[in-house]
């Protein structure tokens, strides 16, 4: 058997270990990376050219042991091993793993090196399309009618290879719905990639997408392959795409036509088959009424569309993704943190969470850190809630923008309604209701409620 340095250079061999649709990696003698596959690469965020020469540890970030000891181990015995942990990525995201460790050897049997192969568990875990499907939506709690409209229309988007957009507020969960949407798709088993289109300048953004050649720019040392190639046959995740450049923007069109695009300072074209996923906060098709976002692009990525409601519009959902964080962070901690008192809950519940999913999520942690108890009770919970521009869910995003005059007034002499915060809610749901001519629908969308809540404060206030 040649040694790893050599082999790792021919055509045929490289096309070999990018067919394996698992991480690769090839260590020599003295435990440095001789190469890597682009599954590996897609994983881990560097490319075979960064990895080559550099100590296996500061690459493979895993867990499975300190100094390299499985390689070895492996390398001395010659005995396999089988090993599950993590990594953690070039983006400082902790990866599930399964490694198997085996020692190469030259034809005198005598070692040369340590085959590493790298199993990413999250998509092992859902073997077939079905599986796959269950195993990603089981990720997303909901059990409102608002989440399991996007759970029905998940289904039918992960059989598609069209590109999706999905938007929503901040903190709805754009980022689950894209990664369980690659998890159920045929492209399950190959890499998922996410880039923020925000988090950079427009050049080194450019970069971070395309990759560019040696000498493109100064510093510009080695080549950069970029994420539309490290996402070759799997899925790129566009976050934040309102943010992108007018000339990035051009360049994605071109991407989503022709599959194919120029690295930065190159001359030769790249090809790629990717599935563009775009998420983002801002309505696109004002940010293109205002110039900042090209039509055509719009529409190209808008073929597929997927919007999530915020928290307070998934009736039910607050008091069971309470509970779930709760006893999540509770384990984490070692805590016997039981629920909330029913005095928390009923404040949580009415809430308006203008962070979403996000925030409810801190919440519980803190309550979690906190509590020393256990039942969470209103001591133990953030003390910004009860700012009372925070904790009343009649802000402004349930406030008409332009309100009635009977509005004007009711805000004009909220010092003589009586019952403090309660007074004013029992006093909008009946305006509403009077607007609505009783009309239980119409009130919950006038009030900015789910039919749920709505009901709820029905029954609080004895207007049911």
């Amino acid at each position: 058997m040649k040694r790893p340095s050599a082999l790792h250079s021919s055509p045929v061999f490289a096309e070999l270990l990018n067919g394996i649709p698992h991480g690769i990696a090839i260590l020599d003698r003295d435990l440095c990376i001789v190469t890597i596959n682009r599954f590996l690469e897609a994983m881990i965020g560097h490319t075979a050219e960064e990895a080559r020469g550099v100590y296996g540890e500061f690459i493979l970030r895993a867990n499975f042991g300190s100094n390299n000891q499985p390689c070895k181990e492996v390398l001395e015995t010659g005995e396999s091993l089988s090993i599950d942990g993590n990594i953690i990525n070039r983006h400082r995201k902790k990866i599930s793993t399964h490694f198997t460790l085996s020692r190469l050897h030259d034809e005198q049997e005598q070692p040369i090196g340590v085959l590493i192969v790298l199993e990413d568990n999250s998509v092992a875990k859902g073997a077939d399309s079905i599986g796959q499907e269950h195993a990603a939506t089981n990720e997303i709690l909901g059990h409102s009618p608002q989440m399991e409209e996007v759970f029905e229309l998940m289904s039918v988007l992960a059989r598609t290879d069209a590109s999706v957009l999905i938007t929503g507020e901040t903190g709805t969960g754009k980022d689950m719905i894209a990664e369980a949407l690659h998890k159920s798709s045929k492209r399950a088993r190959q890499p998922f990639i996410k880039v923020n289109c925000g988090a950079l300048p427009e050049a080194l953004l450019e970069s971070e997408l395309f990759g560019h050649v040696k000498g493109a720019f100064t510093g510009a040392v080695t080549e950069t392959v970029g994420m539309f190639r490290l996402a070759h046959k799997g899925t790129i995740f566009l976050t934040e795409i309102g943010d992108l450049s007018l000339p990035l923007q051009v360049k994605l069109l071109s991407v989503l036509d022709d599959r194919e695009f120029f690295p930065v300072g190159g001359s030769k074209k790249v090809k790629v088959d990717v599935r563009i996923i775009a998420a983002t906060h801002k309505s696109l098709r004002q940010e293109v009424q205002k110039g900042n976002f090209r039509e055509d692009l719009f529409y190209r990525l808008n073929v597929l569309h997927l919007n999530m409601p915020s928290l307070w519009e998934r009736d039910g959902d607050i008091r069971l993704l309470l509970d779930h964080f709760l006893r999540q962070f509770s384990e984490k901690l070692g805590r016997n943190v039981t629920g909330f008192s029913q005095e928390a809950i009923d404040f949580l519940i009415d809430y308006h969470y203008p962070g979403n999913v996000r925030e409810l999520r801190n919440i519980a942690e803190y309550s979690a850190n906190i509590c020393q108890g256990q039942m969470v009770e209103m001591k133990d919970l953030p003390q910004y809630l009860f700012r009372p521009e925070k904790s009343s869910p009649t802000n402004s995003a349930s406030i008409p923008s332009s309100p009635s005059p009977s509005s004007v007034e009711q805000i004009q002499s909220v010092e003589n309604i009586s019952g403090g915060w309660a007074g004013i809610e029992k006093e909008m749901i009946l305006d509403a209701l009077r607007k609505s001519g009783g009309n239980r629908t119409q009130t919950a969308n006038l009030l900015g409620w789910g039919r749920t809540t709505l009901w709820r404060k029905l029954k609080k206030y004895e207007l049911a």
